[in-house]
């Protein structure tokens, strides 16, 4: 594998990560702009995002999403309508997929394992 090959970090977009939590509900991860000498880029926004699990029958599915604030404690306060969010979106990605494989059609006697083929 050649140098060109390599992947490299862009020092011009660089993050420090913080993670806050509750221990409870989910977490709360910080992206602090900064330089390439680690002190902090006022140039560039703070991002801020959270993260949580949805219980589903098949266990546990992984939410994450972004808060779209200026401060910790604004990210707290919204923790719970961006979370609520999040989950409406994925019930939504969930429901499609539903309806993608339900309308498939499975013709006997063509493909590999299973005997059939799917048409969507």
């Amino acid at each position: 594998m050649s140098d060109q090959d390599q992947p490299t970090m862009n020092s011009n977009d660089l993050y420090r990560d913080e993670v806050y939590t509750d221990r409870v509900v989910g977490s709360i991860r910080v992206m602090v702009p900064v330089k390439a000498d680690g002190s902090a880029d006022a140039d560039r926004e703070t991002i801020y995002q959270g993260s949580a699990q949805m219980m589903t029958p098949g266990g546990a599915l992984p939410l994450n999403f972004e808060i779209d604030v200026d401060s910790l404690e604004k990210a707290c306060e919204k923790f719970a309508e961006a979370a609520a969010l999040a989950m409406e979106e994925t019930f939504k990605e969930l429901q499609e997929m539903r309806q993608q494989q339900a309308s498939s059609i499975v013709m006997p006697g063509q493909g590999a394992a299973g005997g059939g083929i799917q048409i969507p």
